[in-house]
């Protein structure tokens, strides 16, 4: 695969300085464009053997643009506090908004190539690691975002001769990383990065391998992909974005998994009372035993408006210590939200290890307000629902209990509620227009809802559904089942 790249490619000092000329101006003016319309963001990831020069490039790069239209992430052995997050969550905060372009060293490829290069991860570990960043940077990319992969290649010789002249004239400021794609395993990071190359090249998020033993050679190269890259996407040409198939077959008999509530379910309010505080006391037992130890809890509350969202989230929330807990009421995003990725605000807001978040409304959003007020494309939505399978998976396996909510009212149960909203002037806040607006689509929300639910219980992160026409049953129904799900862990 690297033949190509260690053949003896070079630009004199000449030929160089009549590239950058060019390349300069290319590179800037599109890059001026580019932060002008915000149509999309631009993410290189750079990756190589040690010594070929990765930082030297990116250097020419930043001297070449606009710095303040571009950050430069490097990831290595993560910290304490991205330890207590997903593994994922530390290169969410990387990713740009549209407008911007991102540098990212190390990127999600490090953690697995160095431990499968160093001994420490067996193939089938390694192949279901590079299945999971195939889905991230496919998401991404249906997203818009532009993803450039770039591999700073040397051969063996090419790079005993550059460690060894940095070894006797150190650059300033030059960082190499000996650890493990060091001389002693070339062999073993060649085979590696093969691998890496052949299982995630894709369309849209293509690698790019760097003949890299001419440093000016390789900075070219380099500004030129990248450069090249915006103004095909500029001019027009359609991004490769993976294509949403649909999961199911619309039920013939009309009869969803929402009718099979039995909305009759009860409780009086001495049975309420007894329950409530029963399970409250239960909870606050299980945090007290070490229940969140080492583990993070995430409660998503989805439902119709007025089925009871904040009445059951406030009897979970009376039970635990404040310092624990994270609120997250979801609404419409902000500016800086939409200019990236749709789950990017979710992964910004997940807790850490030994910490409670409740979303108020989700990432659940995108299957349902914005399907059905067609706020985006059905690709979009078709396609969200393994993204959102994907998402809920990776928490799992990072030690996150996800409980999912689904409050389930009748339409007529919900008119009363309204009105008597309404004519409560504590509550009057409550009702908007928009509720109105949205009970009139009452049945193409409950169409959202029914497929929602279908598509994304897993056996990672399974719905429950709550029969919330007697508040009473809802609540202690969420509490009940929180603390059995915090039970099966400890």
């Amino acid at each position: 695969m690297f033949e190509v790249a260690e053949q003896k490619h070079s630009l004199n000092k000449e030929a160089y300085r009549e590239a950058v000329e060019t390349l300069r101006f290319d590179l800037l003016s599109r890059q001026l464009e580019l932060a002008e319309k915000r149509d999309f963001s631009v993410i290189v990831v750079v990756s190589g053997v040690d010594g070929a020069g990765k930082g030297e490039a990116i250097h020419s790069l930043f001297e070449w643009m606009d710095p303040k239209h571009m950050k430069a992430h490097a990831f290595g052995e993560p910290t304490e506090e991205q330890r207590m997050h997903p593994r994922m969550w530390r290169y969410w905060h990387a990713v740009p908004p549209k407008g911007e372009i991102a540098v990212v060293f190390g990127s999600w490829y490090f953690d697995p190539m160095r431990a499968r290069v160093l001994g420490e991860r067996d193939a089938a570990s390694f192949d279901r690691e590079l299945g999971a960043i195939n889905r991230f940077e496919a998401m991404l990319a249906s997203e818009g975002v532009l993803i450039l992969k770039l591999w700073f290649h040397l051969s063996l010789e090419q790079q005993k001769k550059r460690l060894a002249a940095i070894a006797r004239k150190p650059s300033p400021g030059l960082h190499v990383l000996a650890e493990w794609s060091g001389v002693a395993n070339h062999a073993a990071v060649n085979e590696t990065s093969e691998t890496v190359i052949r299982r995630t090249n894709a369309a849209h998020a293509p690698w790019i391998v760097v003949p890299s033993a001419d440093g000016h050679y390789r900075d070219v190269m380099l500004g030129r992909t990248i450069a090249d890259a915006i103004g095909e996407r500029m001019a027009g040409k359609e991004p490769a974005r993976p294509e949403a198939v649909s999961m199911t077959a619309p039920s013939i008999d009309g009869r969803t998994i929402l009718d099979s509530l039995d909305l009759g379910k009860s409780l009086d309010k001495s049975s309420y009372e007894r329950q409530l505080a029963r399970y409250q006391h239960r909870l606050f037992k299980l945090a007290e035993k070490g229940a969140f130890d080492g583990r993070a809890v995430v409660t998503v509350f989805e439902g119709w408006d007025a089925a009871g969202k904040g009445g059951a989230i406030r009897r979970i929330v009376r039970a635990l210590d404040p310092r624990m807990v994270r609120m997250f009421p979801i609404s419409a995003p902000s500016e800086e939200e939409l200019a990236h990725p749709y789950l990017w605000r979710f992964w910004r807001r997940l807790p850490r290890h030994g910490q409670l978040s409740v979303f108020d409304r989700s990432w659940y959003g995108r299957v349902l307000v914005e399907r059905v007020e067609g706020f985006c494309d059905e690709a979009d939505w078709q396609r969200a629902y393994t993204e959102i399978n994907d998402f809920e998976t990776q928490l799992a396996d990072d030690n996150y209990l996800v409980l999912k909510f689904w409050l389930h009212i009748s339409k007529d149960e919900q008119l009363k509620r309204f009105k008597a909203r309404e004519q409560t002037p504590f509550k009057q806040y409550k009702i908007t227009d928009d509720d109105w607006r949205n009970r009139r689509q009452w049945d193409a929300y409950a169409v959202a809802a029914n497929d929602m639910i279908e598509r994304t219980s897993t056996r990672a992160a399974p719905w429950t559904l709550i029969e919330a026409e007697d508040k009473r049953h809802a609540r202690v129904k969420v509490l009940k089942t929180l603390c059995k799900r915090l039970e099966s862990v400890l």
